[in-house]
């Protein structure tokens, strides 16, 4: 896979498109619909914002590999038979040479789709799809759970879902309460610096990411760098910037498009004494994980728990 730069990667995420990596493994925040489950007997029509659709869609093509977690997350699989090139997870998933960067209408019209998800409208593509009187669900980046918790429940109305969408949405719920119900009482709150690229962009706590973070009771290194909000929340930092912060952790979710690992970060010139490097604080995320917004955000909020939970309060 091309490799794709930080720079592109807070701008995709800032307007709604996916920065996205290899193959991610099965986790257990994937969930299986029980049997009688409510794709038998959901009714239509049904509608969600100016959406409004007749019948249950058997043909959904989706371009945002969120979105194509999320309808398997809640039992509409079967009914996805194309997704775009960068959805690798699961690995049954219908891959196909579209894009969800540059979506082409008459390539995605070739798919005869009866819905289409999208996490963004570049190329006006909604309203070309809309003009071919294709279905569309415009689904962007989630800016905060509760974002997430409704694109769970819209799409689990659209598919004929809407209890399997309501079981992913309140397991998820639970996991994060049992995550973070029992995190130790710190004087201080450990530090950390997010890693997007090489290149030192990161992401501040008024974004999705910086959200999970806090969750776990972490503070953001990153946040004076963007306080004006005018880098979107995706800030580039220096060098100077993150030595002199002196984070308690270094989260990596440059590892499979950059191959940053631990050994990558310690041999950095300057970074020998700063604490994250000095006490082996340097976590390597999935980079898949750690862009998406559906319903393995689980999994990394737990990775970010289980290395704070290490550090003594």
């Amino acid at each position: 896979m091309s490799r794709r730069t930080p720079r592109l990667f807070a701008a995709a995420l800032a307007v709604g498109a996916l920065l996205l990596g290899g193959c991610a493994e099965k986790t257990s925040t994937d969930t299986t619909p029980a049997a009688g489950s409510s794709s038998a007997s959901a009714s239509f029509p049904v509608t969600v914002g100016r959406l409004t659709l007749e019948q249950r869609p058997e043909k959904i093509v989706s371009l945002s590999p969120t979105a194509t977690e999320m309808l398997f997350a809640i039992g509409a699989g079967k009914q996805v038979t194309a997704v775009d090139d960068q959805s690798n997870y699961p690995a049954e998933a219908p891959k196909s040479d579209l894009s969800g960067f540059q979506p082409n209408a008459e390539a995605i019209a070739g798919k005869s789709p009866d819905l289409v998800v999208l996490a963004n409208d570049s190329n006006k593509i909604v309203n070309q799809l809309t003009t071919l009187k294709i279905p569309v669900l415009l689904s962007p980046a989630a800016a905060t759970l509760e974002d997430t918790y409704r694109e769970l429940a819209d799409l689990g109305k659209l598919t004929g879902h809407p209890a399997e969408a309501d079981a992913v949405v309140k397991k998820m719920k639970d996991d994060i309460t049992a995550l973070t119900k029992d995190l130790p009482q710190r004087a201080k709150k450990l530090t950390y610096y997010h890693e997007l690229g090489p290149e030192l962009y990161s992401a501040t706590s008024k974004t999705f990411i910086g959200s999970v973070y806090a969750l776990a009771g972490l503070e953001n290194i990153a946040d004076p760098s963007d306080a004006d909000g005018k880098n979107g929340g995706y800030p580039q930092l220096s060098q100077e910037v993150i030595v002199k912060a002196n984070p308690d952790f270094v989260f990596l979710a440059d590892t499979k498009c950059c191959e940053q690992t631990p050994d990558t970060v310690r041999a950095r010139s300057g970074w020998a004494g700063v604490t994250a490097v000095k006490n082996n604080q340097i976590v390597a995320l999935d980079d898949d994980i750690a862009s998406r917004w559906g319903p393995r955000v689980v999994d990394l909020l737990k990775a970010i728990v289980d290395a704070a939970a290490k550090v003594p309060a």
